[in-house]
Protein backbone atom coordinates (compact mmCIF):
# COMPACT_ATOMS: atom_id res chain seq x y z
CA UNK A 1 0.00 0.00 0.00
CA UNK A 2 1.31 3.48 -1.03
CA UNK A 3 1.59 6.47 1.82
CA UNK A 4 0.82 9.55 0.44
CA UNK A 5 2.94 11.83 2.41
CA UNK A 6 2.69 15.63 2.63
CA UNK A 7 5.30 18.16 3.74
CA UNK A 8 5.30 21.37 4.91
CA UNK A 9 8.38 23.04 4.99
CA UNK A 10 10.27 20.94 2.02
CA UNK A 11 12.10 23.37 1.12
CA UNK A 12 14.31 23.75 4.12
CA UNK A 13 17.15 22.30 5.70
CA UNK A 14 15.68 19.06 6.73
CA UNK A 15 12.60 19.16 3.88
CA UNK A 16 14.86 18.58 1.84
CA UNK A 17 16.22 16.06 2.33
CA UNK A 18 13.12 14.06 4.00
CA UNK A 19 11.64 14.65 -0.16
CA UNK A 20 14.49 12.99 -1.17
CA UNK A 21 14.78 9.93 1.20
CA UNK A 22 11.37 9.27 1.36
CA UNK A 23 10.88 9.46 -2.91
CA UNK A 24 13.68 6.61 -2.80
CA UNK A 25 11.21 4.04 -0.94
CA UNK A 26 8.03 3.13 -3.52
CA UNK A 27 5.97 2.80 -0.66
CA UNK A 28 5.34 6.17 -0.64
CA UNK A 29 3.99 8.55 -2.35
CA UNK A 30 5.85 11.99 -1.38
CA UNK A 31 4.02 16.00 -2.10
CA UNK A 32 6.13 18.76 -0.90
CA UNK A 33 4.58 22.10 0.16
CA UNK A 34 6.16 25.77 0.08
CA UNK A 35 4.99 28.86 1.25
CA UNK A 36 3.21 29.13 -2.00
CA UNK A 37 1.27 26.41 -1.42
CA UNK A 38 -0.49 27.02 2.22
CA UNK A 39 0.66 29.40 4.43
CA UNK A 40 0.65 27.18 8.04
CA UNK A 41 -0.45 30.76 9.81
CA UNK A 42 -3.95 30.52 7.85
CA UNK A 43 -5.98 28.28 9.16
CA UNK A 44 -7.67 28.33 6.05
CA UNK A 45 -5.02 27.92 3.25
CA UNK A 46 -4.00 24.48 5.34
CA UNK A 47 -7.55 22.99 5.87
CA UNK A 48 -7.89 23.71 2.24
CA UNK A 49 -4.84 22.22 0.49
CA UNK A 50 -4.65 19.03 3.00
CA UNK A 51 -8.35 18.71 2.07
CA UNK A 52 -7.55 18.77 -1.24
CA UNK A 53 -4.42 16.19 -1.46
CA UNK A 54 -6.04 13.45 1.39
CA UNK A 55 -2.34 12.49 2.72
CA UNK A 56 -1.70 9.96 5.13
CA UNK A 57 0.61 11.90 7.21
CA UNK A 58 1.75 15.27 7.01
CA UNK A 59 5.49 16.22 8.03
CA UNK A 60 5.59 19.69 9.71
CA UNK A 61 8.97 21.27 9.03
CA UNK A 62 7.88 24.88 8.57
CA UNK A 63 9.54 26.60 11.56
CA UNK A 64 10.95 30.09 12.63
CA UNK A 65 13.97 28.86 13.54
CA UNK A 66 16.50 32.64 14.03
CA UNK A 67 16.93 31.59 17.75
CA UNK A 68 18.03 35.20 18.51
CA UNK A 69 15.34 37.14 15.98
CA UNK A 70 12.81 35.18 18.45
CA UNK A 71 13.50 37.05 21.07
CA UNK A 72 12.60 40.29 19.45
CA UNK A 73 9.62 39.00 17.14
CA UNK A 74 7.65 36.61 19.68
CA UNK A 75 4.52 36.65 18.00
CA UNK A 76 5.95 35.42 14.65
CA UNK A 77 7.64 32.96 16.55
CA UNK A 78 4.69 31.86 18.20
CA UNK A 79 2.71 32.29 14.66
CA UNK A 80 4.59 29.55 12.86
CA UNK A 81 6.02 27.40 15.33
CA UNK A 82 2.73 26.92 17.79
CA UNK A 83 -0.24 28.71 16.02
CA UNK A 84 0.91 27.18 12.62
CA UNK A 85 1.21 23.80 14.47
CA UNK A 86 -2.25 24.07 15.92
CA UNK A 87 -3.53 24.65 12.16
CA UNK A 88 -1.98 21.59 10.73
CA UNK A 89 -3.07 19.29 13.59
CA UNK A 90 -6.25 20.64 13.43
CA UNK A 91 -6.33 19.64 9.38
CA UNK A 92 -4.53 16.73 9.71
CA UNK A 93 -7.27 15.61 12.52
CA UNK A 94 -10.20 16.36 9.70
CA UNK A 95 -9.07 14.00 7.23
CA UNK A 96 -7.58 11.51 9.66
CA UNK A 97 -3.83 12.19 8.98
CA UNK A 98 -0.75 11.04 10.79
CA UNK A 99 0.40 14.40 11.93
CA UNK A 100 4.43 14.37 12.49
CA UNK A 101 5.81 17.64 14.32
CA UNK A 102 9.46 18.47 13.72
CA UNK A 103 11.13 20.12 16.95
CA UNK A 104 13.79 20.48 19.19
CA UNK A 105 16.89 19.95 21.30
CA UNK A 106 16.05 23.55 22.68
CA UNK A 107 12.91 22.43 24.42
CA UNK A 108 15.20 21.55 26.99
CA UNK A 109 16.79 24.21 29.63
CA UNK A 110 20.28 21.97 29.99
CA UNK A 111 20.83 21.56 33.48
CA UNK A 112 21.13 17.83 32.65
CA UNK A 113 24.41 16.33 32.57
CA UNK A 114 23.76 13.74 30.36
CA UNK A 115 22.18 13.66 27.42
CA UNK A 116 18.23 14.75 27.53
CA UNK A 117 16.03 11.31 26.32
CA UNK A 118 12.74 11.39 25.22
CA UNK A 119 10.91 10.70 29.37
CA UNK A 120 12.91 13.72 30.43
CA UNK A 121 10.35 16.96 31.25
CA UNK A 122 11.35 20.37 28.97
CA UNK A 123 12.12 23.38 30.23
CA UNK A 124 12.92 25.68 27.35
CA UNK A 125 14.60 28.97 28.36
CA UNK A 126 14.39 31.03 25.35
CA UNK A 127 11.66 32.18 23.01
CA UNK A 128 11.97 29.64 20.43
CA UNK A 129 12.68 27.31 22.15
CA UNK A 130 9.25 27.96 24.15
CA UNK A 131 7.40 28.43 20.83
CA UNK A 132 8.22 24.80 19.73
CA UNK A 133 7.79 23.37 23.00
CA UNK A 134 4.18 25.44 22.50
CA UNK A 135 3.77 23.63 19.05
CA UNK A 136 4.35 20.27 20.30
CA UNK A 137 1.55 20.86 23.26
CA UNK A 138 -0.94 21.95 20.48
CA UNK A 139 -0.09 19.01 17.84
CA UNK A 140 -0.80 16.50 20.52
CA UNK A 141 -3.81 18.53 21.46
CA UNK A 142 -5.42 18.78 18.21
CA UNK A 143 -4.08 15.53 16.01
CA UNK A 144 -5.88 12.58 16.47
CA UNK A 145 -2.37 10.57 15.83
CA UNK A 146 0.19 12.54 16.35
CA UNK A 147 4.14 11.82 15.93
CA UNK A 148 6.65 14.37 17.71
CA UNK A 149 10.34 13.86 16.49
CA UNK A 150 13.20 16.25 18.10
CA UNK A 151 16.31 17.09 15.92
CA UNK A 152 19.05 18.58 17.04
CA UNK A 153 21.60 21.28 15.57
CA UNK A 154 21.17 20.28 12.19
CA UNK A 155 23.57 20.48 9.42
CA UNK A 156 23.19 19.47 5.60
CA UNK A 157 23.39 20.04 2.40
CA UNK A 158 20.18 22.72 1.67
CA UNK A 159 21.73 24.76 4.79
CA UNK A 160 18.93 26.76 7.08
CA UNK A 161 17.85 29.10 4.98
CA UNK A 162 16.72 31.37 7.54
CA UNK A 163 20.38 31.08 9.43
CA UNK A 164 21.93 31.86 6.03
CA UNK A 165 24.13 28.52 5.77
CA UNK A 166 24.88 25.47 8.11
CA UNK A 167 27.75 25.68 10.79
CA UNK A 168 30.32 23.16 9.22
CA UNK A 169 29.98 25.28 5.51
CA UNK A 170 30.89 28.07 7.51
CA UNK A 171 34.31 27.03 9.44
CA UNK A 172 35.49 25.67 6.10
CA UNK A 173 34.83 28.80 4.57
CA UNK A 174 36.34 30.87 7.28
CA UNK A 175 39.22 28.37 7.31
CA UNK A 176 39.61 28.82 3.29
CA UNK A 177 40.02 32.11 3.57
CA UNK A 178 42.76 31.64 6.05
CA UNK A 179 41.06 33.12 9.27
CA UNK A 180 41.64 32.12 13.03
CA UNK A 181 38.77 30.89 14.69
CA UNK A 182 37.13 31.63 17.98
CA UNK A 183 34.68 28.85 19.12
CA UNK A 184 32.54 28.25 21.45
CA UNK A 185 33.85 25.28 23.85
CA UNK A 186 31.24 25.44 26.91
CA UNK A 187 27.90 24.49 25.11
CA UNK A 188 27.30 20.74 24.56
CA UNK A 189 25.18 19.81 21.40
CA UNK A 190 24.38 16.47 19.15
CA UNK A 191 25.12 17.28 15.69
CA UNK A 192 22.87 15.67 13.43
CA UNK A 193 23.13 15.31 9.81
CA UNK A 194 19.59 16.22 7.95
CA UNK A 195 20.31 12.72 5.36
CA UNK A 196 20.31 10.68 8.90
CA UNK A 197 17.17 12.54 10.35
CA UNK A 198 15.28 11.89 7.67
CA UNK A 199 16.30 8.38 7.47
CA UNK A 200 15.19 7.84 10.93
CA UNK A 201 11.89 9.65 10.34
CA UNK A 202 11.37 7.44 7.31
CA UNK A 203 11.80 4.12 9.43
CA UNK A 204 9.18 6.09 12.14
CA UNK A 205 7.10 6.11 9.44
CA UNK A 206 7.26 2.76 8.37
CA UNK A 207 6.63 1.48 12.04
CA UNK A 208 3.89 3.78 12.25
CA UNK A 209 5.63 5.44 15.45
CA UNK A 210 3.21 7.45 17.38
CA UNK A 211 4.14 9.31 20.30
CA UNK A 212 7.65 12.05 20.80
CA UNK A 213 11.11 10.14 20.30
CA UNK A 214 14.73 11.83 19.23
CA UNK A 215 15.95 11.59 16.44
CA UNK A 216 19.50 12.85 16.47
CA UNK A 217 23.10 11.54 15.56
CA UNK A 218 24.75 9.73 18.35
CA UNK A 219 27.26 11.17 20.77
CA UNK A 220 27.91 14.92 21.80
CA UNK A 221 30.50 16.96 21.99
CA UNK A 222 31.32 20.95 22.02
CA UNK A 223 31.00 23.99 18.98
CA UNK A 224 34.53 23.92 19.43
CA UNK A 225 35.47 19.73 19.26
CA UNK A 226 33.10 20.07 16.25
CA UNK A 227 34.75 22.61 14.86
CA UNK A 228 38.25 20.77 15.10
CA UNK A 229 36.83 17.65 13.79
CA UNK A 230 35.40 19.68 10.83
CA UNK A 231 38.73 20.83 10.27
CA UNK A 232 40.85 17.76 10.80
CA UNK A 233 38.89 15.48 8.88
CA UNK A 234 38.58 17.97 5.36
CA UNK A 235 42.46 18.54 6.20
CA UNK A 236 42.70 21.76 6.57
CA UNK A 237 44.72 23.62 9.40
CA UNK A 238 43.95 27.05 10.96
CA UNK A 239 44.54 28.48 14.36
CA UNK A 240 41.37 27.69 16.34
CA UNK A 241 40.71 28.68 20.21
CA UNK A 242 38.05 27.05 22.29
CA UNK A 243 36.23 30.36 23.86
CA UNK A 244 33.19 30.44 26.52
CA UNK A 245 29.82 31.66 25.73
CA UNK A 246 29.67 34.73 27.52
CA UNK A 247 32.33 36.27 24.97
CA UNK A 248 29.68 36.83 22.60
CA UNK A 249 26.36 38.81 22.74
CA UNK A 250 23.45 37.13 22.89
CA UNK A 251 19.83 37.85 22.86
CA UNK A 252 18.44 34.21 23.99
CA UNK A 253 20.32 32.72 26.14
CA UNK A 254 21.67 28.67 25.22
CA UNK A 255 21.30 25.39 27.41
CA UNK A 256 24.51 24.75 28.28
CA UNK A 257 23.70 21.12 27.54
CA UNK A 258 20.82 20.12 24.53
CA UNK A 259 22.67 16.63 23.26
CA UNK A 260 19.87 14.39 22.61
CA UNK A 261 19.52 10.85 23.53
CA UNK A 262 17.84 8.57 20.87
CA UNK A 263 16.32 5.78 23.98
CA UNK A 264 13.31 5.25 21.57
CA UNK A 265 14.55 5.08 18.34
CA UNK A 266 13.78 1.53 16.47
CA UNK A 267 17.15 1.63 14.76
CA UNK A 268 20.71 1.97 15.52
CA UNK A 269 22.17 6.00 14.40
CA UNK A 270 25.48 6.99 12.76
CA UNK A 271 27.52 8.46 15.68
CA UNK A 272 27.75 12.69 14.65
CA UNK A 273 31.67 11.89 13.97
CA UNK A 274 30.30 9.17 11.21
CA UNK A 275 27.60 11.62 9.89
CA UNK A 276 30.24 14.30 9.80
CA UNK A 277 32.46 12.57 7.73
CA UNK A 278 29.42 11.14 5.30
CA UNK A 279 28.42 14.86 4.91
CA UNK A 280 31.97 15.85 3.97
CA UNK A 281 32.73 13.21 1.20
CA UNK A 282 29.37 13.91 -0.09
CA UNK A 283 30.29 17.65 -0.25
CA UNK A 284 33.49 16.85 -1.78
CA UNK A 285 35.57 18.10 1.33
CA UNK A 286 34.81 21.49 0.23
CA UNK A 287 32.97 24.42 1.72
CA UNK A 288 30.74 26.50 -0.23
CA UNK A 289 30.11 30.35 0.52
CA UNK A 290 27.54 29.42 2.99
CA UNK A 291 27.81 32.45 5.73
CA UNK A 292 25.02 33.54 8.23
CA UNK A 293 25.82 31.04 11.15
CA UNK A 294 24.89 32.17 14.23
CA UNK A 295 27.86 34.82 15.72
CA UNK A 296 26.85 33.50 19.04
CA UNK A 297 28.97 30.04 18.13
CA UNK A 298 32.02 31.09 16.02
CA UNK A 299 34.07 34.26 15.43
Amino acid sequence: MIRRVAIFGSMGQLGTDLVEILRQDEKFDVVPLGHQDADCRKEDQVRKVLANLRPDTVINCAAYVRVDDCEDHVEEAFGVNAIGAHHIAKACAEIDACCVYISTDYVFDGTKEAPYVESDAPNPINVYGASKLAGEHLTRLAAARWLIVRVSSLFGKTGARGKGGNFVETILAKAKQGEALKVVDDIRVSPTYTRDAARAVRRLLENSATGAVHAANGGSCTWYEFAKAILALSGMKVAIEPVPSRVFLSRARRPRNSALGNALMPVEVHSWQDALKEYLFERGHSSADAGGTPKTLIR
